[in-house]
């Protein structure tokens, strides 16, 4: 079975069911064809569609709102054949889930997947047909036979009850709703009627007590604030009710201590922007874990993987010279910064650690380099783990954990980032070679 919950599902053809029954065995599946025959007026045509239901010679059937539609064959000639059903409009569903809010036990199946039985009380209730009635059932047929419904579509009418066996749940989808936006539908009834009910009991409570508790409330607040009185024989409500007077000015802020400058600390760039960007960044890694975009969640950072962060974001000249000073190799700390600036952590990971990808990742490298070139054009390469190194030319390009490609060039015999990483090592590679 494929799809989603209020589009188009499909389901692969039943196989053949010889000497078995043609009409669904349970609850729904039963209803649908009890429906189907004490609406159809052609009981010869219900016959020979129940006999072609059983042979297997269907195709895969695709169930949509207000429709069921399959394919076939009849010898060499191929058939399609659609069945359509009246969907319910909004007012109507609307109607059958506040009808359906009134049955507790309903409401309990429903929301838990369930399609119960008693769901046709509520339907009756609220004047709406969920299993089709006269006129209700079109179907329509591109085979030549004369015979209405014809065989195929008789046979697919019995098929669709076979899959209320499966899931009945697609009997509301044939009447416009899939599961989980009719499950939806209703616990927003079920939520509008407790907080009308809430606000109808607060009503009853106020009409109950009356006008008159309200001026007794007032009259006690008065009495109250006329007995105070503060310690020098003064009443409360003299005091309270003046008007407040304004507050003092704020202070000065103070100054940078005495002999030193406000730029000394070397912090030359606005803080709180470096501390908006971080969160920024760091919302959404954890966002993209998530949502399933990312296998981990984002790790911790150190205090060198911080100290590159920073120096990747591009600081003032004394924030950058004081890291560099820092970490004791300004020249690892540029290349690290570089790595990080171009592909974020994943890309300082690819700059620091070497490891050997899965063989399938790997043929699929080979495939895609091999397709981008003619043949004898490929350059010769040099796999050692997740580097792969164009022999004689300083380029190399390295896989990521991330499933990307990273490209790198050499530089006094040390390797440094050279552009953004990207899914496909043909395109990376070409880069590089353009310089």
């Amino acid at each position: 079975m494929s799809g989603d919950e209020t589009g188009a599902r499909g389901f692969p053809a039943f196989a053949a069911r010889r000497g078995s029954r043609a009409r669904g065995q349970s609850w729904w599946g039963k209803a649908w064809a009890d429906a189907l025959e004490d609406t159809s007026l052609e009981e010869d045509a219900l016959k020979n569609g129940r006999a072609y239901a059983r042979t297997g010679r269907l195709g895969p059937i695709t169930v949509s709102p207000g429709r069921i539609s399959t394919t076939g064959y009849e010898g060499d000639t191929p058939f399609k054949t659609v069945l359509t059903l009246e969907q319910l409009d909004e007012d109507d569903w609307e109607s059958l889930w506040e009808k359906t809010a009134e049955r507790p036990d309903v409401v309990e199946e429903l929301l838990a997947g369930e399609l119960p039985p008693d769901l046709l009380e509520a339907a009756e209730d609220a004047r709406v047909r969920l299993l089709p009635g006269y006129g209700d059932l079109e179907a329509d047929c591109d085979c030549d036979a004369f015979d209405h419904p014809c065989k195929h579509a008789a046979a697919l009418c019995y098929q669709a009850s076979w899959l209320l066996d499966e899931d009945a749940m697609l009997l509301l989808l044939l009447r416009g709703r899939g599961a989980q936006e009719a499950q939806e539908e209703l616990r927003s009834v079920l939520l509008m009627q407790a907080i009308l009910g809430g606000l109808g009991d607060e009503d009853e409570d106020e009409d109950d007590a009356g006008a008159g508790a309200a001026n007794d409330e007032a009259q006690q607040e008065e009495t109250q604030a006329a007995a105070v009185q503060l310690p020098d024989g003064t009443p409360a409500e003299e005091v309270f009710g003046r008007a407040p007077a304004p507050l003092p000015e704020l202070p000065p802020l103070p100054g940078p201590p005495p002999g030193q400058d406000a730029s000394a600390t070397g912090v030359g760039a606005d803080p709180l922007e470096q501390l908006v960007t971080t969160a920024a960044v760091r919302a959404r890694e954890l966002l993209a874990y998530t949502h399933g975009f990312t296998a981990e969640p984002p790790a911790p950072l150190d205090l060198w993987r911080d100290c590159v962060r920073i120096a990747a974001t591009r600081p003032g000249a004394q924030v950058l010279a004081r890291l560099r000073e820092a970490c004791g190799s300004p020249q690892q700390l540029d290349r690290a910064a570089e790595a990080w600036r171009l592909g974020g952590s994943a890309g300082l990971d690819v700059l620091e650690e070497a490891w050997t990808p899965p063989q399938a990742d790997i043929a699929r490298a080979r495939t895609a380099l091999t397709a981008g070139w003619e043949h004898n054009e490929l350059p010769e390469l040099e796999v050692r783990d997740n580097r792969w190194t164009l022999a004689g030319t300083g380029l190399q390009l390295r896989y990521g954990r991330d499933g990307r490609w990273y490209p790198y060039r050499q530089e006094d015999g040390r390797w440094w980032p050279a552009a953004a990483p990207r899914h496909d090592p043909a395109e990376v590679l070409a880069e590089l070679l353009d310089g």
